[in-house]
């Protein structure tokens, strides 16, 4: 078992800037690639960002390249979303999840570990 928990979101004001963090414990943090999707009510969960085991390689959606950065820390077992030049579209509830193999990380097919997920608004 993985355990995640998300921390980081909250109320920003569109321009602006939020780090999520995604502490992990339970099984060998590296052993897994990483990624974040976000879901709005009414919509499915999507891919934002995924980062594989030893953060050499990261995959992005579009709505969020260029924007967003998704990095690794092992030594920490945590993973971070930054997330630059919001907008309100990006509000969403944000969750990482663990994937055991490094490929697909754009399908939620590929991910077996979710956190509870983290609140982020961007007012206008």
């Amino acid at each position: 078992q993985v355990q995640l928990v998300e921390s980081g979101g909250g109320l920003v004001q569109a321009g602006g800037s939020l780090r999520l963090s995604c502490a992990a414990s339970g099984r060998t943090f590296n052993n897994y690639a990483m990624g974040w999707f976000r879901q709005v009510p009414g919509k499915e969960r999507e891919f934002v960002a995924g980062i594989r085991w030893s953060g050499a390689s990261a995959s992005y959606a579009d709505s969020g390249k260029g924007r967003f950065t998704i990095s690794r820390d092992n030594a920490k077992n945590t993973a971070y979303l930054q997330m630059n030049s919001l907008n309100p579209e990006d509000t969403a509830v944000y969750y990482c999840a663990a994937a055991p193999f490094g490929y697909g990380l754009g399908d939620r097919g590929s991910y077996d570990y979710w956190g509870q997920g983290t609140q982020v608004t961007v007012s206008s």
